[in-house]
């Protein structure tokens, strides 16, 4: 089962994640085999960290809430909340199998939080005209419910020239709220 965990930060939490930071990348090491993809988010400023967003294969809602709660900047009290969804990977890849690969272009993490009825569960079309191109997908799907039932949103992973291309991914009229936050690839170079 594929789960998506975004760890938002805690105001004032800098200093404290840059502490932990071996302590992070030491404990995500242990799932490299599970990791889908992962990275940090950042303010509009491309520079100050708000967050870690991670999409694992675990396997079950046990071990997906372990790995999003045992995690030392959780523990440390560095996040103020924690997104924790189950997720399905319409491109069945992983953000290293990306064509574009680690690095040029922006990089963003779009959520489009919404209720039934499902929205996109497919991999969207860029038509002509498009301020996004389905090849530039890093990764993409459905959130769900622990147990799959219940659609509760989209989560994507993708390059696009600015916030407004990114967030066009995504149909507004679909979703309660779509929420775009700077990314990249994350872990060790």
């Amino acid at each position: 089962m594929e789960f998506l965990c975004y760890h938002r930060d805690r105001n004032g939490s800098l200093t404290l994640r840059y502490e932990l930071v071996q302590e992070h990348w030491s404990y995500m090491d242990r799932y490299a085999k599970e990791m889908i993809a992962r990275g940090p988010t950042f303010a509009d400023d491309g520079e100050t960290l708000t967050g870690s967003v991670h999409i694992v294969d675990l396997p079950d809602a046990a071990a997906a809430r372990a790995f999003a709660f045992d995690e030392p900047g959780y523990q440390a009290g560095a996040y103020r909340d924690v997104l924790l969804r189950r997720w399905r990977n319409v491109l069945g890849r992983t953000m290293w199998e990306f064509p574009g690969g680690r690095t040029g272009g922006d990089r963003y993490l779009v959520l489009g939080l919404g209720a039934e009825p499902a929205a996109d569960a497919e991999v969207p079309d860029g038509p002509d005209g498009a301020l996004f191109s389905r090849d530039e997908l890093i990764a993409y799907g459905p959130l769900l419910s622990d147990d799959g039932a219940l659609w509760l949103g989209t989560a994507a992973l993708l390059r696009a020239p600015d916030a407004d291309a990114a967030r066009a991914v995504l149909p507004p009229d679909r979703y309660a709220d779509i929420e775009v936050h700077n990314w990249e690839f994350g872990g060790r170079s």
